[in-house]
């Protein structure tokens, strides 16, 4: 039950009428990070659901890209977020981008202070993309712990 406002439970975006310009505002920010960002399908999608799972976010964990199967995503890829670290269906771009997605959202100074995992991610990711992934996972830290905390949309199933 939605702790605002008396929205359906598969009611994901209704709330933005409580805030009708910082709503419209993150939805720009968020159809931004999925039409504009320059990270590769895979890649934005494993950072994604490594979020979802970590901010317990059932619509996020729900969300589907209409295009991913053309990209080489299904359910496994999904089903196994949490196990990044050892699943064989994720390759190293992927698991850094992950590794990158959970720690931003549990343990950012940690990430920030991490020498090992910045020279990794660099083997992988330029600064424009590493730019990418630090914003996308910005509004999905925010947009789904908003949506956790307020118990919006949480038997909503998204496909973008």
């Amino acid at each position: 039950m939605s702790r605002i406002g008396d929205f359906a439970d598969d009611d994901v975006s209704g709330f933005a009428v409580k805030s009708p310009e910082l709503g419209a505002a993150m939805a720009n920010f968020s159809q931004s990070v999925y039409t504009k960002g320059r990270l590769p399908m895979r890649v934005r999608e494993a950072a994604r659901i490594v979020i979802a799972h970590a901010n317990e976010c059932v619509v996020c964990q729900n969300t589907r890209d209409s295009e991913g199967e053309s990209s080489g995503i299904d359910e496994a890829f999904y089903d196994h977020a949490t196990q990044w670290q050892t699943w064989p269906g994720y390759n190293d771009a992927e698991r850094i981008a992950m590794e990158f997605a959970h720690r931003f959202a549990t343990d950012h100074t940690g990430l920030r202070d991490d020498e090992d995992f910045w020279e990794r991610a660099n083997a992988h990711f330029d600064d424009e993309l590493l730019t990418d992934l630090a914003i996308s996972c910005a509004m999905w830290v925010g947009m789904g712990r908003m949506l956790r905390t307020l118990d919006i949309g949480q038997s909503c199933k998204i496909t973008l």
